[in-house]
């Protein structure tokens, strides 16, 4: 649709997708992960794929979607944290989505979890080889992945078209910085935060284009640079939006 080809193709998946079951709330409060109401065989079973919705799709929002967002979280608890490492790994990044950074980084120490003899269970424990492998026998890649993504999770979202820095910042992680993660959109972003408070954050543009960046909520006092010089840009329901070139630079500090 967006590249204007294969139109017959196109028309034909968008048909068959009509026919695909929304995401459902069921009776239990927890989003459907069948056509019916099925009695889980194993309700801790490690595939979680009727949440893709949340992770790594777009659908299941905290602010746009709360009711999918509460069901999905009810999905999570009733599955539960002990897994395989991909398992795990997958689990961070959909309570870095739904803004729980305690629970993010109580599944990354889980994935981290050593694994160093033969006598742990890795079937059903996941953990790290020494070696920093993901501990799935034989090993699989999935959960190293997943970890990473997880983390990146944690300190920047784009999903739903807005820039959202520190979204799921654990409150282990009370000070740090980070540089370099990619923003949908073509930025790349840098961040720096102090006792857990966004302190200065930047926008590189790869492309041009229009961005949006959620603010945290004391930022009235917020400083604004686009290229080493100092600017005033309007913000609106805590919302900044820039057009940038590509190259443009942009500054916040708090």
């Amino acid at each position: 649709d967006i590249l204007g080809l294969d139109s017959a193709f196109a028309g034909e998946l968008a048909a068959k997708r009509a026919r695909l079951m929304p995401t459902t709330i069921g009776k239990d409060g927890r989003i459907m992960e069948w056509l019916e109401p099925y009695e889980e065989v194993e309700p801790h079973h490690r595939h979680v794929s009727h949440l893709y919705g949340l992770y790594p799709g777009n659908e299941i929002s905290t602010e746009r979607t709360p009711e999918l967002a509460e069901a999905a979280r009810k999905s999570l608890i009733a599955r539960g944290d002990k897994s395989t490492g991909w398992s795990m790994g997958w689990k961070m990044n959909f309570w870095a989505r739904l803004h729980d950074g305690d629970h993010a980084y109580k599944l990354f120490a889980d994935l981290l979890r050593p694994c160093v003899d033969r006598k742990t269970n890795m079937t059903n424990g996941g953990g790290t080889y020494p070696n920093l492998f993901c501990a799935h026998p034989p090993f699989q890649i999935d959960g190293n992945f997943g970890g990473c993504a997880g983390i990146a999770e944690m300190l920047v979202q784009s999903q739903t078209g807005e820039i959202e820095l520190l979204p799921a910042l654990p409150s282990a992680w009370k000070s740090g910085s980070f540089k370099g993660l990619k923003v949908r959109g073509g930025g790349e972003v840098s961040a720096k935060w102090k006792e857990g408070r966004l302190a200065e954050a930047g926008l590189k543009a790869l492309v041009p284009g229009s961005f949006r960046i959620k603010l945290p909520a004391d930022s009235a006092n917020m400083g604004i640079k686009i290229n080493q010089k100092a600017v005033s840009l309007p913000v609106a329901d805590g919302m900044l939006k820039v057009e940038l070139q590509a190259g443009d630079q942009l500054v916040l500090m708090f």
